[in-house]
């Protein structure tokens, strides 16, 4: 009964979701590799990020912004399209 009613009280929205996931994974590429991801906006279903730290000009960051990031999010939220770069 108290798990039901903290869930109704604590109805977290989609963009704060996708907040926290990109938070957990700027934790991780600023622990084992130096760079960072951070949330810019939602538009629809495309979501904006700005990379950042060793990623900002490392020549693999497509890569990390395509395959890590925007893999890691459509895991979790399928309906995200795609994931850009914000400036």
């Amino acid at each position: 009964m108290l798990l039901d009613k903290y869930e109704h009280t604590h109805d977290h929205s989609r963009e704060d979701k996708i907040r926290g996931l990109i938070e957990q994974l700027d934790a991780y590429i600023a622990q084992y590799h130096g760079g960072r991801v951070e949330f810019c906006s939602v538009e629809g279903n495309t979501i904006y990020v700005r990379m950042g730290g060793a990623c900002a000009e490392c020549p693999l960051q497509p890569a990390t912004l395509k395959g890590w990031v925007e893999g890691t999010l459509r895991q979790f939220f399928p309906e995200i399209e795609k994931v850009e770069a914000c400036d």
